[in-house]
């Protein structure tokens, strides 16, 4: 680390780095790519992926404790070129959930391997349900197919202490959990712990439900944390810390995980006065600890308040940058660190709990 240079500053580097992929449901690659490089700068990391092209960061350990298993997703909702109808006219197909009136007239940047192309959107092809399926766009030039495109609101950039840039969900959720794994390493913890990042969650969780389906990446003993960034809500906002996220829209959490990860987020306060968290419900949308939890592992789910979620601002009613805190963001990277190191502490049920209503019930019975 360089003389002068700070833990958060290195940080915010990685955020800053990883946002500024271009990425879609089902075209990861680059993050992918970003990725490897990643994992090949740090000996004592692993990497491995399975047959859907999800992958696996886990750290070379020889612990038999349970494992901590961050997941966090690749993609974001955006387009996937199909094909030149005409000289300038791209079809193109749109992978997650974007309001349909978003859509036309709306700039797009298409990643065409080293060429950046931009066009408008002329017409958007929604399904039955309003979710949208494709959309013509009017670009510059022609665009190969297959390339990614995505809202042209610009990469990443820091403005009174939020980040914003074209895509914060899920890119900084991996991005917080990358830089959980370096502080890990520079403390050299010896505890299990994995980052499982995952592809198309945008539509449903293709990615984690193959994971849980094919197994080939996760144990059953692995304790999963969801990470996300997700839809800002009145009582859950930005500047308050990271959020314990009890449930989302389908399903409520692992009770007793969720209580040691408050734990966790208290100790933290404790030691640093400005930590912050809290704990809501976040009804904004499902999240990929419910997939997991469906499948019967104990999961649990934490996530900074996002501003313009999926890149709608619905006050303008316009296509504007996602935003995150970044004092949130770096109490989240703190988070998923103690609990990753801390894991051990966790006895699989409410144990601690149970004790402490014993103690007090001792205390009073008498007066029954």
């Amino acid at each position: 680390m360089a003389t002068g240079e700070t833990p958060v500053l290195r940080m915010q580097d990685i955020l800053h780095q990883l946002c500024a992929m271009p990425t879609a449901s089902f075209v990861e690659d680059r993050v992918v790519t970003f990725i490897e490089q990643w994992v090949k700068q740090r000996k004592r990391l692993a990497l491995s992926r399975d047959r859907h092209g999800n992958l696996l960061i886990a750290n070379k350990t020889t612990s038999k404790l349970p494992r901590t298993v961050m997941v966090a997703h690749m993609d974001h909702p955006g387009f996937v070129a199909e094909s030149m109808t005409e000289a300038r006219t791209l079809q193109c197909r749109f992978h997650g959930y974007v309001r349909p009136e978003f859509f036309v007239g709306t700039r797009v940047r298409f990643f065409d391997r080293d060429d950046e192309i931009t066009g408008t959107v002329t017409d958007v092809r929604a399904e039955a349900n309003g979710r949208p399926a494709g959309a013509t766009v009017r670009v510059s030039k022609p665009v190969a197919t297959g390339s990614i495109g995505m809202w042209d609101v610009g990469g990443p950039r820091v403005k009174g202490g939020k980040f914003h840039c074209r895509v914060c969900d899920d890119l900084a959720g991996c991005a917080s959990a990358l830089a959980a794994i370096d502080l890990l390493l520079a403390k050299k913890s010896k505890a299990p712990f994995a980052l499982l990042l995952t592809r198309a969650e945008e539509e449903a969780f293709i990615g984690a439900i193959a994971a849980v389906k094919n197994r080939q990446l996760l144990k059953k003993t692995d304790r999963i944390v969801s990470i996300e960034t997700s839809a800002e809500q009145p009582y859950a906002q930005q500047g308050n810390g990271v959020i314990l996220r009890v449930g989302d829209r389908t399903s409520i959490f692992h009770s007793a995980y969720t209580s040691f990860l408050n734990t966790q987020a208290e100790q933290l306060a404790k030691l640093d006065k400005t930590f912050k968290h809290q704990r809501a419900l976040m009804p904004g949308g499902t999240c990929e600890a419910t997939v997991f939890d469906a499948h019967h592992f104990t999961a649990a789910a934490v996530c900074v308040p996002l501003g313009n979620y999926h890149n709608m601002n619905a006050a303008s009613g316009k296509i504007q940058a996602e935003y995150v805190d970044l004092k949130d963001w770096t109490n989240m990277v703190n988070l998923l660190a103690a609990a990753c190191a801390n894991s051990a502490d966790f006895t699989g049920d409410h144990t601690a709990l149970r004790d402490r209503l014993d103690k007090r019930f001792k205390q009073f019975e008498r007066f029954l």
